[in-house]
């Protein structure tokens, strides 16, 4: 019963922070000491650089962006040890044109034996050159 509150625990907690992980912090005692990370464009391991990549979303999300959003779709427990996010990333550039930036992604969580997360793999549904290629384009063309 304990693990299963545990993982209902987490699965709520992610519920709860991505959605919002442009505009605020999030919950951090989910993830073990020794986190690995990886994306199409950062690969890392250990918390306190977790704590840094999502401040960077933050902090360039501002910087960069009159609108963003992370459209959380779902959150499932698909192994055991296994959590699935699938997600959509959208928003407005901060460029006189409005270039919009729009990608799909799934991350997936392995958890430890101490039902803490310990790896954090994301995907993308196309490579950040393409991502990038958005920049340039005006509001309307795609």
């Amino acid at each position: 019963m304990e693990y299963r509150s545990q993982v209902e625990q987490i699965l709520n907690t992610l519920k709860k922070d991505l959605p919002t992980l442009f505009e605020k912090d999030i919950s951090y005692d989910i993830y073990s000491q020794d986190i690995y990370f990886q994306d199409p464009v950062n690969k890392f391991k250990g918390k306190f650089n977790y704590r840094i990549i999502f401040w960077t979303l933050r902090f360039h999300a501002k910087l960069f962006f009159t609108e963003i959003y992370f459209d959380l779709h779902d959150v499932n427990q698909t192994e055991p040890d296994i959590i699935l996010a699938n997600w959509t990333v959208r928003g407005i550039l901060r460029l006189p044109w409005k270039a919009r930036i729009f990608f799909n992604g799934y991350s997936t969580y392995k958890l430890n034996k101490d039902i803490l997360i310990y790896e954090h793999i994301d995907i993308w549904d196309r490579p950040p050159g393409e991502i990038l290629k958005q920049f340039i384009r005006k509001g309307g063309e795609s």
